[in-house]
């Protein structure tokens, strides 16, 4: 008797989903939608707002080289490497930079939450795939650009489930 309710449960719970419209997002022609500009932290009030975390943007008027960020960063995946860059600033006076090595970051975002000056934050950029090694290194200077994401569906959850459209 345990087996036929059984059989009679997995084919309940498989009629169910026959009339649910499928979740296949044609991708690299589609691309999802995500809320807000990416992950970012407020150090005033200690929280993190909410955003996917991609690719890493460093405003260069805003860094001191404090190297919080790699700090940050040592314990987890060593990815964040502090390099001598040629021009000056006022507010960093040691003249070195974050670089940031894709092939090792797990993006957890430490290093924007370490970060008190707001120079670090993460894009909705996820698309980083390289040919070599060395293409997944980013300089200050890569870091600097904004990347242009294209996005072109959006998520709509309902109580049946989640579809795009």
């Amino acid at each position: 008797m345990g087996t036929a309710s059984g059989i009679i449960r997995a084919l309940n719970s498989g009629v169910k989903h026959l009339a649910v419209k499928r979740f296949t997002l044609r991708y690299p022609e589609e691309k999802l939608k995500f809320a807000g500009d990416g992950y970012q932290f407020d150090p005033s009030t200690g929280v993190g707002i909410a955003g996917l975390k991609g690719r890493h943007m460093l405003f260069h008027d805003h860094c001191t080289g404090c190297q919080l960020c790699s700090i940050a960063c040592e314990g987890v995946a060593e990815a964040i490497a502090m390099v001598k860059v040629p021009e000056e600033r006022k507010q960093n006076k040691k003249s070195i930079m974050p670089q940031i090595d894709y092939g090792k970051c797990v993006f957890c975002g430490l290093c924007v939450d370490a970060c008190p000056f707001y120079a670090l934050y993460m894009t909705n950029d996820y698309e980083l795939s390289s040919f070599t090694k060395e293409g997944l290194i980013y300089t200050p200077a890569q870091l600097q650009v904004k990347p242009y994401v294209s996005q072109d569906s959006e998520i709509q959850i309902t109580d049946r489930g989640a579809t795009h459209g």
